[in-house]
């Protein structure tokens, strides 16, 4: 194992299926206020895995004085990316613990995108209706992914703890439970646009039909197609109007927005990598901007990474139209599935999370457990400060 360019890095993940977007060279660009470097693990010349490391610095009290230390968390969001399959993965995992210590790291984040249980969009929706049933570990899934089962066995033993989820799986890093709709059968063949509605619930099918009624109307943003920028004056003014509307999005749902500056970054960086990455749906009526959402891709997986409401006119259901637009595009170039990101695990009526999880099951997929987030402290006394500054923080 040993330090790659981002030239590298990238090579190697066009050639997989599907990769995190967060596991992507253009992500270290999204986020600046973190030291970025790429790490690559090597069969011989044959670079066969990948990581995107975010350090920061982080100053943390010394538990032997009263100096400062500093030191770096180094952190890999939904990383890296290596076989987790794999029968021995302290191998994997101990050069590059060995690699970031010596970086001046004084513990290592990694976040394994491997799924240990799924269960289906029939059995959320009965958990829901019981009233014994609060959280989908009262839940029997319906399939338990034994790679994941392994790997969290793994990581025990090597050294490694699990964070807290914070809110029922919402951590300050990645979501743990996501909702995804599979674009392609049990058998690997590709689903219809027919199969995928057939899969939705009523109400979903009506209020796509309800928007189609009414004239919703559905674009995608002008984006200068491998130019690594928004277009001058289209690209940039909707990323203003999507921003716009996600301010009122916030104020409305009590949650702190990003800056306009960030979704530019993130729409500079995302296309110049690759012109299919980042792309912005926008849903107007009678010419008003009632919805709006971002959607990237890496391979053959498709998110839905944020999304935007109108408080008026929500009657005309431009919500489900935009998703819908988005599944279909999703369907039409190939992708395998389509990810509506974090879901928290709760399945009670009265807590306010529900109604995320509700709106979800309703497009028909599955709700899916990840491995979560993983800690290895590489300096303990520093670790034990730094844990007990982030308690004092409230977290």
């Amino acid at each position: 194992m040993r330090a790659i360019s981002p030239e590298q890095h990238l090579a190697f993940v066009r050639a997989q299926q599907t990769t995190s977007f967060l596991q992507t060279p253009a992500w270290a660009k999204v986020k600046p206020e973190w030291r970025a470097e790429s790490l690559g693990w090597f069969a011989g010349d044959d670079l066969v895995g990948a990581g995107l490391v975010l350090h920061r610095a982080i100053p943390v009290p010394s538990p032997l004085s009263r100096l400062r230390i500093d030191r770096t968390l180094a952190y890999l969001p939904e990383g890296p990316v290596i076989d987790w399959g794999a029968e021995d993965l302290g191998a994997w995992l101990r050069p590059m613990a060995k690699h970031l210590k010596a970086q001046g790291a004084f513990a290592v984040r990694i976040g394994p995108a491997v799924v240990t249980r799924r269960w289906s969009a029939a059995r959320v929706k009965e958990g829901i209706a019981d009233p014994a049933v609060r959280r989908l570990d009262d839940l029997a899934p319906t399939h338990r992914e034994p790679v994941g089962a392994r790997a969290v066995s793994a990581l025990r033993q090597l050294g490694w703890s699990l964070q807290g989820g914070g809110a029922g799986g919402f951590a300050a890093g990645q979501p743990r439970y996501n909702f995804q709709v599979p674009l392609v059968g049990a058998d690997g063949d590709p689903r219809t646009e027919a199969d995928v509605l057939a899969g939705m619930n009523q109400q979903w099918r009506r209020n796509i039909k309800k928007a189609d009624k009414s004239g919703v109307e559905i674009t995608r943003a002008g984006f200068e197609t491998g130019a690594g920028a928004p277009s001058s004056t289209s690209g940039l003014t909707d990323l203003k109007a999507f921003h716009d509307l996600y301010v009122h999005t916030a104020a409305r749902d009590h949650f702190t927005p990003r800056p306009l500056s960030y979704f530019v970054t993130m729409a500079e960086a995302m296309t110049a990598e690759d012109p299919r990455r980042f792309t912005l749906w926008l849903a107007h009526h009678e010419g008003d901007l009632v919805a709006a959402t971002i959607a990237v891709r890496v391979g053959t997986h498709a998110w839905y990474s944020y999304g935007a409401s109108s408080t008026e006119k929500r009657d005309v259901r431009a919500s489900n139209a935009v998703q819908w637009a988005m599944m279909r595009a999703a369907l039409a170039d190939g992708a395998t599935v389509y990810d509506l990101r974090g879901i928290t695990d709760t399945l009670d009526a009265d807590d306010p999370h529900a109604g995320l999880i509700q709106f979800k099951v309703g497009t028909g997929g599955e709700a899916v457990e990840y491995a979560g987030e993983w800690d290895l402290p590489l300096r303990p006394l520093v670790y034990r400060a730094f844990q007990l500054a982030m308690r004092r923080r409230g977290r």
